[in-house]
């Protein structure tokens, strides 16, 4: 038998051991585990903060914008504690860092281009899934969204609203869902599935959150376009323009020109 030069043997390619594509029982355990975790976390903070408020200051103070918008802000607060910080203190590992929720650096010039192309791409592809689901008897696109604010009677009341539902809605759902979400989603799935499925999980479960036909629609739409953002720039800045451009222009249309939607 004619045995290998040295200098064949170098320079002879090495077969790699085949990576494995198939997504393990566990880690579609863990998949599914992510998203309800999100769910249930952002729901129990709602209940839990809406009857605290209400036995503490009562129903008629609770339903103002003031107490409104406090309310939301302390919702947000403690869901991204409880969903993002807790199991890592639990579970004795690193938090993640700016970098693993999309924030590292600061905006740039090219987040805010991106966030009005993005915006455009939105409202096409939402304008297209609201028109395929209009042939649904269940589906009704003028359906009123309950953003928590019916009536804005003073100048505060509108400014207090403003800031709850442009600012600190966007800012906190960006960094949870399209954050950390996204991010984990990205991480725990294997390769060859992960951009398709982080993407259609984290969008279906922003949706679902929504509690409407009309309204997750349109936001799954937008949160298809917002993972895009992430993945094109790495950060979530450009996802937190879009959001509160798409967020302030409802509320102008809703509570400054009066238009019902």
């Amino acid at each position: 038998m004619q045995k290998e030069s040295p200098k064949e043997s170098k320079t002879k390619p090495k077969t790699e051991p085949k990576k494995k594509t198939r997504i393990s029982f566990r880690q579609i355990l863990v998949i599914l585990a992510l998203p309800i975790w999100a769910a249930a976390i952002i729901l129990f903070s709602q209940y839990l903060i809406a009857y605290a408020l209400y036995f503490l200051i009562g129903y008629e103070r609770l339903s103002t914008p003031v107490w409104t918008t406090l309310a939301n802000a302390l919702v947000y607060s403690l869901s991204l504690f409880l969903i993002i910080f807790l199991p890592h203190k639990i579970l004795k590992k690193s938090l993640p860092s700016r970098e693993e929720l999309g924030l590292k650096n600061l905006p740039t010039w090219i987040d805010i281009g991106l966030a009005i192309a993005g915006f455009i791409i939105y409202f096409i592809l939402a304008t297209v899934l609201i028109q395929l689901f209009s042939i649904f008897p269940f589906f009704d696109a003028s359906e009123a969204q309950d953003v928590g604010f019916n009536v804005l009677n003073s100048g505060l009341d509108r400014l207090v609203a403003f800031v709850a539902l442009v600012i600190v809605a966007p800012v906190f759902e960006e960094i949870i869902f399209r954050g950390w979400l996204y991010g984990k989603l990205r991480d725990k799935i294997p390769k060859r599935y992960s951009l398709v499925l982080s993407i259609l999980i984290t969008s279906l479960t922003f949706a679902l959150l929504h509690g409407q036909w009309n309204v997750g629609v349109n936001v799954f739409a937008m949160s298809i376009v917002l993972c895009a953002l992430r993945e094109i720039t790495g950060t979530i800045y450009s996802g937190i323009l879009l959001h509160i451009l798409k967020n302030g222009i409802a509320f102008a249309l809703l509570y400054i020109v009066n238009i019902g939607f």
